[in-house]
């Protein structure tokens, strides 16, 4: 494997865009192992005769389900809207400060 210049900026976009990655996958295994214990948790507690499809019980993976949209939006389409645009002025500020 060739060694890569960590000062390279193509090597730390990419290096930054994996560690996005991965902290995105992580977020979709814990999202998904919560929901099915609490799926689990639902189906237990239910009382007799009661049906499974009410919204207290999809409450959670609903607006955990929304954030991860969000999250999966910024990681795999980081070129839309104010975000990039705010992380690229923030990295101008950055290095005009470290420069001082």
């Amino acid at each position: 494997m060739k060694d890569y210049d960590e000062n390279d900026i193509r090597y730390q976009h990419a290096k930054r865009q994996v560690e996005r990655l991965s902290r995105f996958y992580r977020h979709l295994f814990i999202y998904i192992v919560v929901n099915i214990l609490i799926v689990f948790y639902n189906c237990k507690h239910l009382d007799p005769g009661e049906s499974y499809f009410q919204f207290k019980n999809f409450f959670t993976a609903t607006f955990w389900g929304i954030g991860l949209v969000a999250h999966a939006i910024s990681v795999f389409l980081p070129n839309v809207g104010f975000v990039r645009n705010w992380e690229e002025e923030r990295i101008r500020k950055e290095m005009k400060k470290n420069k001082e």
